[in-house]
């Protein structure tokens, strides 16, 4: 029982070193580590209210992750998770870059909500990106998967 407990756990770790290593695997964990110093600037803050975002976004980021790393994407044909993926990056690029210029702009006198807002606009870059990639994705595969027109009448 315990070697078949160690073996999961060694192959879970094993995907987890693989999928890392991935570029997106590498986007979703910067997005994962930003959104938790986000999440510590905002909390440290006199206003802690902005941290909502970071926690939604770093919760969503880190489902996407699990998801992507198991392969479950492939086995639950349910949700069409390129989009949701790309729902998820385009909507987490909108409110930080939004929540982020609020927090630099009025935060005078406040070091770690402006800290967090700084860190906010570069999460909203990399959010950007990720959405960015994602579109790559979709495009390429609607091209590959184009359906050929027929002039038969």
């Amino acid at each position: 029982m315990a070697d078949t407990d160690a073996s999961v756990a060694a192959g879970c770790l094993e995907k987890l070193k693989g999928y890392v290593k991935t570029r997106k695997g590498t986007i979703l964990a910067a997005e994962i580590l930003i959104s938790f110093i986000i999440l510590i600037c905002y909390a440290a803050s006199l206003y802690g209210g902005y941290s909502a975002v970071a926690i939604c976004e770093m919760v969503f980021a880190i489902i996407f992750f699990v998801i992507f790393m198991m392969e479950m994407d492939k086995s639950i044909q349910v949700v069409n998770w390129v989009w949701s993926d790309l729902i998820r990056a385009a909507i987490g690029a909108a409110l930080y870059l939004i929540t982020s210029l609020i927090c630099v702009i009025g935060g005078a006198g406040d070091g770690a909500r402006i800290a967090g807002g700084v860190f906010g606009l570069l999460a909203g870059i990399l959010f950007a990106y990720d959405a960015y990639t994602i579109f790559l994705v979709i495009k390429s595969t609607r091209q590959h998967t184009a359906t050929p027109t027929d002039d038969r009448v």
